[in-house]
């Protein structure tokens, strides 16, 4: 049996700038970090010659093509593997809550694979082949940062550039940076999912309308790595975080939501001094910078919704467990 642990991520500027209609013209970057929250996929052998699968739901297949969990048919093709195979995902988070999942699941899938082959993939080859089935092979409308921040872990510059390449570049914090970040940030959930792929859909086809605010959130980036690798100056990041905001809200589709804006305004004048929707907009989880003597004050005002406790994780896939024995039968194919 193989476990991978595959961290899920918050971006804090740039976000739409990693979508290929627009990195294709000018480059792209983000900012992100991965959270101690996780994506779980175990690989084990199985005695049938069948490919059993269990997510929310329960599939058994004789042949890869028949399973219905695209992510899964498409690695597993990938990957070389198919019959004999038991795989199970489990996440801390559930799906369309802006964290990222469907890429952290990609990742993990594609790690946990290739260590029941018994190879070691590095996070470049893990990331580049988590987009090529999500965005060559799926055709999600998605963009490139998600799989990128679940592979390498820790927080990073990400630029993605015209050619198809991109570079991950850490960003080198100070501990009491790190230390205060996680102090003051507030992950809340606003009780909505979403499907991202209707407003990324709508986001791609319109790029060039709305070219001059995509540079000027991707601009952004740069003076957030500034903020974070410098003397710690919560408040500059607070104020980077709300301007990234208002940029895009302004982009429309959808993004933001009468709830979201009161919530996001009541934070604020609670003392809050920055934040944002997660993920493509439309619902999710709401970070918030503030002081901690205000943020009682913030929930309290909010009706007290419910909140995920955080951390940054610095690792990002890996493989955590690994069994004596892969096989179940001496002439069991991979």
């Amino acid at each position: 049996m193989i476990i991978t642990r595959t961290p899920y991520r918050i971006s804090l500027t740039g976000g739409g700038t990693d979508l290929p209609s627009f990195y294709r013209e000018e480059f792209g970057a983000v900012l992100s970090f991965a959270l101690d929250k996780h994506m779980y996929v175990t690989v084990s052998p199985r005695f049938d010659a069948t490919t059993r699968v269990a997510y929310t739901k329960t599939e058994i297949a004789s042949d890869v093509n028949q399973i219905e969990h695209t992510i899964v048919r498409e690695a597993l093709k990938m990957t070389g593997l198919g019959r004999h195979l038991e795989i199970t995902t489990v996440g801390d988070v559930p799906a369309g809550t802006g964290l990222g999942s469907s890429s952290s699941l990609t990742v993990g899938l594609l790690n946990a694979l290739y260590a029941y082959r018994g190879e070691v993939s590095s996070p470049m080859k893990l990331a580049s082949q988590a987009c090529e089935i999500e965005i060559d092979l799926l055709k999600k409308p998605i963009g490139k940062q998600d799989q990128f921040a679940a592979a390498f872990g820790g927080i990073n510059y990400i630029r993605f550039n015209p050619d198809e390449t991109v570079d991950v570049e850490p960003v080198p914090c100070r501990p009491e940076t790190v230390s205060q970040l996680n102090s003051h940030a507030m992950l809340l959930y606003t009780d909505m999912q979403r499907d991202a792929d209707k407003i990324l859909k709508q986001q791609s086809e319109q790029t060039n309308d709305r070219r001059s605010i995509l540079r000027a959130m991707r601009d952004l980036t740069v003076e957030m790595r500034q903020a974070l690798s410098g003397t710690t100056d919560l408040a500059r990041i607070g104020a980077i975080l709300d301007e990234g905001w208002q940029l895009k809200r302004s982009l429309g589709f959808g993004i933001s939501m009468q709830m979201v804006d009161t919530w996001y305004e009541t934070a604020k004048r609670c003392g809050a001094m920055g934040g944002k929707l997660l993920g493509a907009g439309g619902g999710g989880f709401l970070l918030l910078l503030a002081a901690p003597d205000v943020q009682d004050r913030i929930r309290a005002e909010l009706g007290n919704p419910r909140e995920l406790e955080f951390g940054i994780d610095r690792a990002g896939s890996r493989v955590i467990f690994i069994s004596d024995h892969n096989r179940l039968l001496k002439n069991q194919p991979l």
